[in-house]
């Protein structure tokens, strides 16, 4: 398993388990078409994109085209790189016909072939002294409940307060938040952030 710098956006859920044992990163699903629609889904790539870069890794075939085709257009260009999985025809496990243009999705790809499509799109693999040195203590759910972001009767409209100071989606569940923000925020940033939002 290799560690990345940037986070990954994949078409579905399939495509993400695939991934998760080649790559030790965010993966992101568009859910399909379903990111054309999703605002809040699109907001998290482009934080994410700006914080740390991302990969776009879509099937080889028509709908994935449009998909990445769309992405290159709704998120800044110099901030994304594109991986491609070559056209191998055939069927995947789980299906009980192959798809219509016959290729394979990334959830059919050899863990090989997945490692050599993001070593050639130019992927940060983060090495032991690179991650030491970039590591930083993620932030807890216990000091979420400290801040008054979880357990509380008003913690619902502190996160959105917290998220909407961020630049983050306001419909983020309380797991999507914790991982978003130890990705795009230091402990110091939300502890202030806590301490402005009034009791």
């Amino acid at each position: 398993m290799i560690r990345i710098r940037e986070a990954i956006v994949v078409e579905g859920r399939y495509d993400r388990a695939a991934l998760a044992q080649v790559v030790d990163t965010v993966i992101v699903e568009t859910e399909g078409f379903g990111i054309f629609s999703d605002e809040e889904k699109l907001a998290l790539l482009r934080r994410l994109a700006s914080a740390r870069g991302l990969v776009v890794l879509t099937d080889g075939d028509g709908g994935g085209f449009v998909i990445r085709n769309f992405l290159r257009g709704a998120i800044d260009p110099a901030l994304v790189k594109h991986a491609y999985v070559p056209d191998i025809y055939g069927k995947e496990r789980r299906k009980k016909a192959p798809s219509k243009e016959g290729k394979l999705g990334v959830e059919g790809m050899s863990r090989d072939i997945l490692e050599q499509a993001l070593r050639r799109a130019g992927v940060t693999v983060l090495d032991e002294a690179q991650e030491q040195e970039a590591a930083k203590t993620p932030v807890t759910k216990a000091e979420l409940y400290a801040w008054g972001f979880s357990g509380r009767p008003d913690s619902a409209a502190r996160r959105r307060s917290l998220l909407r100071a961020l630049g983050l989606p306001e419909r983020m569940t309380a797991n999507a938040m914790l991982e978003a923000l130890n990705i795009l925020s230091s402990r110091e940033e939300i502890a202030a952030i806590a301490a402005g939002i009034p009791e």
